[in-house]
């Protein structure tokens, strides 16, 4: 499974003012259901939300991959946004979050999906990667720099 797959054009995002980790996952709700008319941003917000209270999705150097499984999918939907300023994320690293990598995942969710998670985590450790995508201009060059940057399967 590569990134191309999961993340559409239309849910890969420079973000509006968001001043909170709340209103980015608000935000990255409502990103995660651009050509997904089967989920509503309410219960993707509700899945994330739970998820980040067994502990920060924040994995270091200004990202966070929120996640959820969630009911009514029963394939893998992924979104992308860049925050116009960071956010305090409670990362272990402690530092705020400008760089946010949304995953659903179906409630029968496999170890292809935990291989996904490791993945993107080795993907966002890149100094080189994190760079290019806080310099991209527009949601087209973020889209194309994130899957330039994905990391192989194989």
């Amino acid at each position: 499974m590569n990134i191309a797959d999961i993340v559409a054009p239309e849910r890969v995002r420079l973000a509006d003012d968001v001043q909170s980790k709340k209103r980015a996952l608000e935000q990255l709700s409502e990103v995660l259901t651009q050509g997904t008319p089967y989920l509503t941003a309410g219960d993707i917000f509700t899945g994330l939300i739970g998820r980040e209270k067994l502990g920060s999705t924040g994995v270091g150097d200004g990202v966070a991959i929120p996640h959820a499984r969630l009911k009514g999918t029963d394939e893998c939907v992924g979104a992308f946004m860049r925050l116009p300023q960071a956010v305090d994320f409670e990362a272990n690293d402690e530092q705020p979050v400008d760089l946010i990598f949304g995953l659903l995942v179906p409630e029968e969710a496999t170890d292809d999906h935990l291989n996904l998670l490791r993945r993107l985590a080795e993907m966002f450790s890149d100094p080189q990667t994190l760079a290019d995508l806080r310099d991209a201009g527009d949601d087209g060059a973020l889209h194309s720099r994130l899957l330039a940057h994905d990391v192989s399967d194989g």
